[in-house]
């Protein structure tokens, strides 16, 4: 059984195939204006990197911001869904998950078999989300990409208190200009979203182990001041967090493949 996950993100779509229960591969592409194009751009990534086309497909399960627009797909579920199971699926013990989005945080908690138990979301601002760091790193004259390997050199981070990111950017902005190390601001910058994202998971009621996904997750700076607010060691994936909801997409198209193949077993008639 062949069952593929596609989710379509604010800033890139994935793609993630498994086989059996073995995941085979995983692809990334930058998302478009039109989530129908994103899904198809990474799709035609996946199948042609496996040698396969669209009709050895048993089931799909699309996620994401535009999941009822994909043609291809078989059924759609929640991000939220998506990350909590493929979490659990990767991690057997995880029970609470934290997706670190580009426009969105969400703190997830499931249970044995990886099924939605409670979440809570960042609402009114982009605090604590991967807008937010990006608009410090901004000000700060680094990609994104650098603010967590340079936050890991601080010697002395500064206390940002304002959790608004466009407030903190100017924060970042006063700071530099005071000449205050870059290393400094930039601990600063990953503690503030952070704790907002602890507030998170204080409210959907924390329970180890924890996994983060999203592109978030790739901050070590953040990561690890997160795990000092959350007084534990989170969970190590062995992909790339940002995978997670494209593989508990296909995950998920699996459990429905199989209910399925169930009720055409047990009465004869069709899904």
């Amino acid at each position: 059984m062949l069952t593929v996950g596609c989710d379509i993100g604010a800033l890139t779509t994935k793609a993630a195939a498994i086989r059996d229960g073995v995941l085979l591969k995983c692809e990334v592409v930058p998302s478009r204006p039109r989530a129908v194009q994103s899904a198809t751009d990474v799709m035609d990534k996946l199948l042609s990197g496996l040698g396969i086309q669209y009709r050895d497909i048993d089931y799909c399960i699309s996620t994401g911001y535009g999941r009822n627009l994909v043609p291809f797909a078989n059924g759609n579920m929640s991000e939220i869904s998506c990350h909590g199971r493929g979490a659990q699926w990767l991690v057997p013990s995880v029970r609470t998950v934290i997706d670190g989005g580009g426009q969105d945080c969400k703190a997830i908690r499931v249970d044995g078999q990886g099924r939605l138990i409670d979440f809570r979301m960042n609402t009114k601002c982009a605090a604590g989300t991967g807008k937010a760091l990006e608009l410090m790193a901004k000000s700060l004259g680094v990609d994104v990409s650098e603010l967590g390997p340079l936050s890991l050199q601080s010697k002395d981070p500064v206390i940002m208190n304002k959790p608004c990111c466009i407030l903190t950017q100017i924060e970042v902005k006063r700071l530099i200009f005071e000449g205050r190390n870059r290393a400094d601001i930039a601990a600063g910058a990953n503690d503030v979203v952070a704790r907002e994202i602890m507030h998170l998971v204080r409210d959907v009621g924390q329970e180890n182990d924890i996994a983060v996904t999203g592109g978030v997750a790739k901050n070590a700076g953040l990561v690890k001041c997160l795990e000092r607010h959350l007084g534990v060691v989170t969970v190590r994936l062995e992909v790339d967090p940002q995978f997670v909801g494209a593989i508990g997409a296909a995950v998920l198209a699996a459990d429905a493949c199989r209910q399925a193949a169930g009720r055409l077993s047990s009465d004869g008639s069709p899904p």
